[in-house]
């Protein structure tokens, strides 16, 4: 198992930072050879550098919007040209608003669902072929709002319910081919992604996250991802706080939603 992941192909969307980019460097260091995809070149290039240097493996980053589909195609085209195959393939990129659904407005939906479910979508299409030849896996990234709801996550937590559907069923449809399907569920975890969330009107919030619990590292999450693919676990889920509203809401779902939701969802003071 120590060697599982040597010379195997690593594919991470969202690579260029937060949980994606550690990822990258803990495959890297089982011996991965590591692709990564993102929006901006600049964080690519250290990641690359640092892969290159500390870790002494191949590795390549580019420049990709995964809510594209034809760049999507083409970004795919090189990393089997060059690198030959596919054997990993983690879906991590993804945006998150935080608004109210009666504000929001339609293409902020539009945008979220774009960029996590079909940017998933479209890469685990150009990716399949690949990970059916060397009997792969796809790791796919959701949250606790894929299964319980949260205040002011309508087009997040639908894009994450959207996910669920998609890789459960292609779960059962590849159980016979040899590609593994795992889902995620971090926790709360410091990173960007909750600065950056969208507001209303699809403007950049910019602002602090209100956390509920404990704030997990991206190189503790990084690190459980690493361990559940060795072991091709089929669900993740990463915190107490996760664990616990996924019991919680399937079991006592009026209480999750009077007392809970808007709690976890740092919202509880906007509660009518």
């Amino acid at each position: 198992m120590k060697t599982r992941f040597r010379n195997r192909v690593v594919v991470v969307t969202g690579g260029g930072a937060g949980i994606g980019r550690q990822v990258c460097l803990r495959f890297a260091q089982a011996g991965a050879w590591i692709v990564a995809l993102d929006l901006e070149q600049a964080p690519l290039d250290a990641l690359v550098n640092q892969l290159s240097v500390k870790h002494n493996t191949k590795a390549l980053g580019m420049v990709c919007d995964v809510s594209d589909q034809d760049a999507v195609g083409r970004a795919f085209d090189h990393i089997l040209d060059q690198f030959g195959g596919i054997d990993v393939l983690v879906n991590n990129a993804g945006i998150v608003h935080r608004s109210s659904f009666v504000d929001t407005e339609l293409e902020v939906f539009r945008r979220v669902m774009e960029v996590n479910y079909f940017g998933a979508l479209y890469c685990t299409k150009a990716a399949l072929t690949s990970l059916l030849e060397r009997k792969g896996q796809i790791i796919a990234m959701s949250s606790m709002s894929g299964f319980a709801p949260l205040w002011h996550r309508s087009g997040y937590s639908a894009s994450k319910h959207a996910m669920h559907g998609l890789f459960d069923c292609l779960r059962v449809e590849l159980a016979d081919s040899g590609v593994h399907v795992m889902m995620v569920c971090p926790g709360f975890t410091a990173t960007d992604i909750q600065k950056n969330a969208l507001r209303a009107d699809g403007s950049i919030r910019n602002e602090v996250f209100p956390w509920f619990g404990n704030v997990a590292s991206a190189v503790d999450v990084a690190e459980d991802i690493f361990q559940g693919a060795l072991k091709r676990k089929r669900l993740l889920v990463l915190s107490n706080v996760g664990r616990c509203s996924r019991l919680i809401y399937r079991f006592f779902p009026h209480l999750f939603d009077r007392l809970i939701s808007a709690r976890v969802s740092g919202v509880e003071d906007q509660k009518s």
